[in-house]
């Protein structure tokens, strides 16, 4: 089961993340980019990822992903309950979404040193 816990210690273990706390809540960001965010209640995560593909996400394992609030469709953003995911499938997430913002280069350089 997924934790705040292990988000943190995910996302900040990425190059070039930085942790803040945005009107209460807590988002991870790359740069000005934030490609995490918890709910205020830490509950969901919202986080990045293809606008093409998050219908079929949703669609496929709705108890589990859901669509960000309309006037956040515009993004390349989807949810999740967090405490749907297994700890893999959370840390799979965060490294994607992550990868979505960071130069190629750099996740190249990442990905040949992380084991």
């Amino acid at each position: 089961m997924g934790s705040v816990d292990l988000v943190r210690k995910v996302a900040l273990g990425l190059p070039r993340t930085t942790e803040h706390l945005i009107r209460d809540r807590v988002k991870f960001r790359v740069g000005r980019i934030v490609y995490l965010a918890l709910s205020q209640d830490e509950t969901t995560l919202g986080f990045a990822f293809p606008k093409e593909e998050r219908a079929a996400l949703v669609a496929t394992e709705p108890e589990r992903f859901f669509l960000p609030r309309p006037s956040d469709m515009r993004f390349h953003w989807a949810c999740a309950h967090l405490d749907q995911l297994g700890d893999d499938e959370l840390r799979d997430l965060i490294v994607d979404s992550w990868r979505m913002v960071v130069p190629k280069r750099v996740y190249a350089e990442w990905h040949q040193r992380t084991p």
